[in-house]
């Protein structure tokens, strides 16, 4: 077995290598996602990557703060000595990265530990392991994101509100121009970077539409598998701001930028199909729907809400999360309803599906398939029942997910078979970095605050 490995890890590097030489590449970017999705990681010369060992990390970066800090419990969570994680490429995630000035490759680490094992702390290995749940009795999820994203002005005073920025007319959007084929030509040569840069790094983005919000793109990825479209939604994060800067405006994935446009989702469509011959197991060759389909609705109704600080990882999100505001309030599902937390699309039995409406643009996207795969399996496996689907509009029952931060992280304990899914550590690690930027945010008092209470209470 393990001669195995060294062949397979051979042949991996001098994949790397032959493909760093064709492409004539100077710099590499060494890239770790950390717990909020943004990347981590180190610039190494190109004819010193892979020559010098595998690069190494603290492992205490995965456990940062949005903010840059540390919580009060973090040495619970790593070695006292700060000690470094192991970073060994994954040869599959090798691109080019097309904004640089001089040839420069980017490639996507897993974190190990010094003893050989993927570190417990990394999004990764979060996502890597529930996939291998799935592996081992046969399956493998087919996942596709749909991202949106604003597009506003510049703005480097954070007192001042956000606004969109001018388009080719030299005017701002005011009106709701879902999906306008001219509001998107306002931004044409914007889109004709991002799609260049898309294609120069193998993205396998589909349609670009314009949502609801003024300036608000949304962009869906083909189908495919689990691991490489979050991959590619992380790069991808990255593409869209980097392009942006080209043109003098800033890209934004906050769930809730602005107060009077909606929010922003990351909506993930999944199925479930069979490794051996790829067949869909939600739907029957007439197209019936199969008790797993029933069981992983039941599963993703049943834990959303102690899953919920992953699909809403930021004070933020909660904003996106409330009444008559296009987005989710409770675990309702429902035939080709987008009012519902859980939507069915009508399509053929071969592409069966639950879209899971509930993660914001601004979520690890690691984390937010691990979060809805570990509940459509878990729903599987105990055979779980789902509500009768929901006729009308969704919006108008009672809200069912927390409303903030604090409250959803207080009930991600409170289910034993999602710790030994996730990792007792990694849950435990992440309430603490996410209770630390909830408590630095309740310190800020707020303009409504100052308005409001400052001589009426």
């Amino acid at each position: 077995m393990d001669t195995d490995v060294d062949s397979h890890t051979e042949k991996a590097t001098q994949h790397i290598k032959d493909w760093l030489r064709e492409h004539r590449i100077s710099e590499v970017e060494c890239l770790v996602p950390d717990m909020t999705g943004n990347a981590r990681g180190k610039f190494i010369p190109a004819q010193q990557f892979l020559g010098l060992g595998h690069p190494k990390l603290p492992e205490s970066i995965m456990i940062q703060t949005v903010t840059g800090e540390y919580s009060d419990d973090h040495w619970d969570f790593v070695e006292p000595t700060d000690a470094d994680m192991i970073l060994k490429p994954d040869p599959t995630t090798l691109r080019v990265v097309p904004w640089a000035r001089e040839p420069t490759a980017q490639i996507i680490h897993d974190c190990y530990k010094p003893s050989g094992e993927l570190h417990p702390l990394s999004s990764r290995t979060v996502l890597r392991n529930i996939l291998d749940l799935y592996a081992r009795d046969g399956l493998k999820p087919v996942v596709a994101p749909e991202m949106e994203f604003y597009l506003v002005a510049k703005n480097t005073d954070p007192d001042y509100e956000l606004m969109p920025p001018k388009g080719r007319s030299g005017r701002r959007e005011s009106a709701r121009l879902s999906y306008s084929i001219d509001a998107v030509a306002e931004f044409e040569d914007f889109v004709e970077d991002m799609y260049e840069y898309a294609d120069a790094q193998e993205l396998q983005v589909d349609t670009l539409i314009h949502e609801n919000g003024a300036a608000q793109m949304e962009i869906n990825f083909l189908h495919g598998d689990a691991m490489s479209l979050a991959d590619q939604v992380f790069v991808f994060k990255r593409t869209v701001r980097e392009t942006a800067h080209k043109y003098g405006m800033y890209a934004t994935f906050m769930a809730k930028p602005m107060q009077r446009e909606p929010g922003s989702a990351m909506h993930i469509h999944q199925s479930v199909v069979r490794s051996d011959n790829g067949e869909n197991i939600f739907a029957d060759g007439a197209g019936n729907f199969t008790e797993a389909f029933m069981g992983y609705i039941g599963g993703l109704q049943r834990y959303t809400p102690e899953l919920i600080s992953l699909y809403a990882p930021n004070v933020n999100s909660y904003r996106r999360l409330a009444p008559d505001i296009s987005a989710p309030i409770n675990l309702n599902w429902g035939f080709d309803n987008r009012t519902t937390a859980f939507r069915v699309p009508h399509d053929k039995p071969a592409a069966t599906r639950v879209e899971n409406r509930f993660p914001g643009a601004d979520a690890n996207p690691y984390l937010a398939i691990a979060a809805s795969l570990a509940s459509g399996y878990l729903g599987m496996k105990q055979g779980l029942k789902p509500t009768e689907p929901h006729q009308g509009t969704a919006n108008e029952d009672e809200v069912e997910v927390a409303r903030t931060l604090e409250e959803g992280l207080r009930l991600l304990h409170d289910t034993p078979e999602l710790q030994d899914m996730f990792g007792e550590l990694f849950l435990r690690a992440y309430a603490a970095v996410k209770l630390d930027e909830f408590e630095e945010f309740n310190r800020v008092i707020s303009s409504w605050e100052r308005e409001h209470l400052l001589l009426q209470v």
